[in-house]
């Protein structure tokens, strides 16, 4: 039996932070009701779709094992049904303004009027206090407001701030939010209490980059700057090689001089600039530089068999989708699947493997509104609408 059985989850999220939550919930086995308006979800449209418009790639893959009904709340039969969706629900999670749901009737007094018990769970760009909080907020603006948009310059030297080539705080926010919901139900089941759940992409994104670059910030007063050194080393890259690149990570003081060893390059660290533990720490850059120096000398896959061993494991960088077809069919990362609508596609098994429920087949994505009868009736509702 799948974890999440018996658990229901009413979702009306958008884009990638909300669904992306409930997706991992679904994985687990909930009953995930994705609300929808009558134009879908915009995530429908992320990516190329093959036959059907509104059956996106990412679609395909963030509203996985999910239902989906097309609810117009501004009409009463339909608002009727969300009241009736939220009184059978576990959890009920959005990212709609605090405003607009109050003025909609699905605030939280008003979800908690309906079942005492809801899990209430809001996705927020900036809280709901701040100077920021009535602002609407996307991945790009997260990055830029936390800063995130300006560290490649000062990995590369291109003044231009850029962002990172994922929508990393959406993500990141999402994970927060499954989280979020995890725990608000242990508490549920322990305690028989509902709450309210707060789920802002702001805090979320900065926690987890303030991580390891809060750094020398972390003290009060401060004692260096924000931003981890070797994170941020423009020299802190893939070392080329006689045949392509490699990746290696002499990330503690031994493994620097065992690799320096290998290399036969144990005299440079004899320097005085490099001749204690504090002055390498100091002088990564110096010391990257010269890796970089010495490992075209030696054929990126024959030259390192000694580094696993020394507990510095080298990897070459892969390109994809080459590298696909070797890992990830070995671990059936990647499952070949028909979609009734979209076709053969191929589809993530979830990252995390449990004894109990090693190989439970996904549910599809859903069409719009594809599952709105059946939920109507369940509902007691007319399933015409």
């Amino acid at each position: 039996m799948p974890m999440l059985d018996g658990i229901r989850i009413i979702d009306m999220t958008t884009v990638i932070f909300g669904p992306y939550a409930t997706q991992m919930l679904a994985d687990l086995g909930a009953d995930v009701i994705k609300v929808e308006a009558p134009e879908g979800d915009v995530s429908r449209l992320l990516g190329m779709a093959r036959t059907t418009p509104d059956m996106g790639s990412t679609h395909l893959t963030v509203n996985r094992g999910k239902r989906s009904i097309v609810l117009d709340l501004k009409k009463e039969d339909d608002a009727e049904a969300m009241r009736r969706l939220i009184a059978s629900a576990d959890i009920f999670i959005h990212n709609v303004r605090a405003e607009a749901i109050n003025r909609l009737g699905f605030g939280y007094e008003a979800a908690k009027a309906l079942k005492p018990d809801i899990i209430y769970v809001h996705g927020t760009g900036f809280g709901q206090d701040g100077p920021y909080k009535d602002l609407q907020a996307y991945d790009d603006v997260i990055q830029a407001a936390t800063g995130t948009a300006s560290i490649l310059p000062r990995v590369d030297g291109n003044p231009r701030q850029r962002y990172f080539p994922s929508l990393i705080a959406d993500k990141v926010a999402g994970t927060y939010g499954a989280q979020a919901m995890l725990a608000a139900l242990v508490h549920k089941l322990r305690t028989g209490e509902g709450q309210h759940v707060e789920v802002p992409m702001f805090e979320a994104f900065a926690n987890f980059m303030l991580t390891e670059h809060l750094r020398d910030a972390t003290f009060e007063p401060p004692i260096g700057p924000i931003g981890y050194p070797r994170q941020l080393d423009p020299e802190r890259q893939p070392f080329p090689t006689k045949d392509g690149y490699i990746s290696i990570v002499p990330y503690t003081d031994p493994k620097i001089i065992q690799l320096f060893a290998l290399m036969g390059a144990s005299d440079f660290l004899k320097q005085d600039a490099f001749n204690t533990p504090l002055k390498r720490f100091l002088g990564m850059t110096q010391i990257y530089t010269e890796i970089a120096r010495q490992t075209p000398q030696r054929p990126r896959q024959s030259g390192w068999k000694s580094l696993p061993a020394k507990g510095c494991p080298p990897f070459p960088p892969r390109i994809c989708p080459r590298w696909w077809m070797i890992r990830f069919k070995a671990t059936n990362f990647f499952r070949m699947r028909e979609h009734p609508d979209a076709g053969l596609f191929r589809e993530m098994a979830p990252p995390v493997r449990y004894s109990s429920d090693p190989d439970r087949i996904l549910g599809f994505a859903p069409k719009l509104g594809e599952h709105g009868e059946e939920i109507r009736r369940e509902l007691g509702l007319d399933p015409a609408g």
